[in-house]
């Protein structure tokens, strides 16, 4: 069964206002549209890490989406080999990469001595600790991400040093607390990266 991967999606803002939000064409499309106001530069942000990220908006319409493809093609799906292909002799095409890894010789006897050898029992392992790991690496990754937004847009906001460490300490009711005063564009947004995964 293919893995759909998720599209990247990014947030403007104008200021302390959230402009637009989705993938990357349509965001920058909406800026490129947008009245400059030196007293309110617009800044895009990376939803999967709350940075900010530069993008040409020179030329016309079609250009900016050409070069946003470029820069930005889409993400690698985990597929299944296609049926319409015929399949030739020997293993399936599973697009391995081959890497030097260094262990013990006591590792290296226990993985040869596994079902299918090192290789298979190397992939078992590391699919398992994903698994295992999977939740707590996106709360962190949601975590980061929200921090690094929150530090642009809100670094001089009241209350920003003590949100900080409600966040990393990961006391949401204490957190949304203290930013429930925050212009609510921003606080929406730095709720919706942290804790969107965990509703």
């Amino acid at each position: 069964m293919a893995m759909i991967p998720m599209q990247k999606t990014f947030t403007a803002f104008q200021g302390q206002r959230r402009l637009a939000s989705g993938p990357a064409g349509e965001v920058a499309l909406v800026v490129k549209r947008m009245p400059s106001r030196p007293d309110e530069p617009i800044i895009i942000f990376e939803d999967s890490t709350g940075r900010s990220i530069d993008f040409d908006l020179r030329g016309g319409d079609r250009e900016v989406l050409a070069r946003l493809a470029t820069l930005m093609p889409p993400l690698p799906a985990e597929t299944a080999e296609s049926p319409a292909e015929p399949r030739g002799r020997g293993r399936p095409k599973l697009g391995v990469v081959a890497r030097e890894v260094t262990l013990l010789p006591r590792h290296w006897e226990w993985l040869n001595a596994q079902p299918g050898g090192a290789s298979v029992a190397l992939r078992k392992l590391v699919e398992e600790a994903r698994r295992a790991s999977g939740d707590r690496d996106r709360e962190r990754q949601a975590r980061d991400a929200a921090y690094h937004f929150m530090s642009t847009m809100a670094g001089n906001l009241p209350q920003f040093e003590e949100a900080s460490r409600a966040l990393f300490a990961d006391d949401r009711r204490r957190f949304t607390g203290l930013i429930a005063d925050w212009p609510t564009d921003i606080r929406d947004h730095i709720v919706k990266l942290a804790y969107s995964d965990r509703a």
